[in-house]
């Protein structure tokens, strides 16, 4: 039964590939986003199958949203107040790719590496500095779209 399921979802796999690799603009996008370290294949068809091509959403903190990463305040009225938090309201699915994604940014990219060490050597929480990072590469994966240009790595610059 598993080898047949896993048979099924590489055909689907290959055949969501084929229908990107049809259009150009949707391949466009993808060899775009494919150029963030830490993206990889699954993370983006899903983002580009989730935003129809970017045009659902008007901007990455919107899509953060609704993947239920971007926090938002806790408080009840002018006297009790709480941390930041996500919302419980969200596509789990993608919040787990792109979780992932931001595991691997941290262990891959060298500038994701260290921006995670200095904020758990200040003592704060290391999975708000996980959700930071998880909403950088949103950011990133719609800012290379917007300029339609690969993503450059200025941190190897300076």
């Amino acid at each position: 039964m598993i080898h047949y399921l896993t048979k099924q979802i590489k055909n689907i796999e290959t055949k969501i590939v084929e229908i990107i690799e049809k259009e150009r603009e949707l391949k466009q996008n993808l060899t775009l986003i494919l150029t963030i370290k830490g993206i990889g294949m699954q993370m983006a068809t899903t983002i580009i199958i989730a935003t129809e091509n970017f045009t659902k959403f008007e901007n990455w903190r919107k899509f953060a949203s609704y993947c239920g990463v971007a926090p938002f305040p806790y408080q009840s009225g002018t006297s009790i107040k709480g941390r930041n938090r996500v919302s419980q309201l969200a596509n789990k699915k993608i919040k787990a790719l792109i979780h992932m994604c931001a595991i691997t940014a941290i262990q891959h990219n060298p500038e994701m590496k260290s921006y995670y060490e200095k904020r758990v050597e200040k003592g704060k929480s290391k999975m708000s500095t996980i959700n930071i990072i998880r909403n950088k590469l949103i950011a990133r994966i719609f800012a290379v779209i917007n300029r339609q240009t690969p993503y450059v790595n200025i941190m190897k610059f300076a």
